[in-house]
């Protein structure tokens, strides 16, 4: 069902993120379109048979582990069973542990979406993590680490942690 992005598909993609993301937690366009080109970041979409996408997760593969940055379904496609389906397919796409970043369940949507991905198979990790800013004029996140089939020690969140602020947020301008 998942496949690579093509390039003629980015613009509805990034609608979807836009519509689904806050400001703070997604780069702009441009940033975003440049990722493209970066080593180890794959965007995957589930097509409709109509030619729209139905939704879309982009991942990182790192040498030990794979990252899941962004992953959401359309509005017009959500509650039909598409987001485990996606996330599961993705899971077995990437390598080695699996991680992705929640806000930390605090009641409503937040504990909602921390209760779908431990449905899915992922265990929420109690270390801090803030997400660095996207860019200067965007704020830090306080979120939360979980991943794939178990939680991690301390030694495994630091690599993870370090990794993501490396990498993924390499050009944040955040203290780490």
């Amino acid at each position: 069902m998942l496949r690579p992005m093509e390039n003629g598909e980015f613009v509805a993609v990034y609608r979807i993120m836009e519509k689904s993301f806050p400001d703070d937690e997604r780069r702009s366009e441009k940033e975003q379109r440049a990722l493209l080109e970066e080593d180890g970041y794959t965007v995957y979409i589930l097509p409709d048979t109509n030619g729209s996408i139905k939704g879309f997760i982009a991942v990182w593969q790192f040498e030990n582990f794979g990252y899941i940055e962004h992953f959401a379904v359309d509005e017009k496609y959500r509650c039909m069973g598409l987001g485990g389906v996606v996330l599961g397919e993705a899971v077995k796409k990437l390598c080695g542990m699996v991680c992705l970043e929640v806000e930390p369940p605090c009641g409503g949507m937040t504990s909602r979406r921390v209760g779908f991905y431990e449905r899915c198979g992922f265990v929420l990790n109690d270390y801090p993590y803030i997400q660095p800013a996207f860019s200067p004029d965007k704020k830090a996140i306080p979120l939360k680490i979980m991943t794939y089939g178990r939680a991690v020690d301390e030694s495994e969140f630091e690599k993870i942690k370090n990794t993501l602020y490396k990498r993924v947020y390499k050009a944040a301008k955040t203290s780490r």
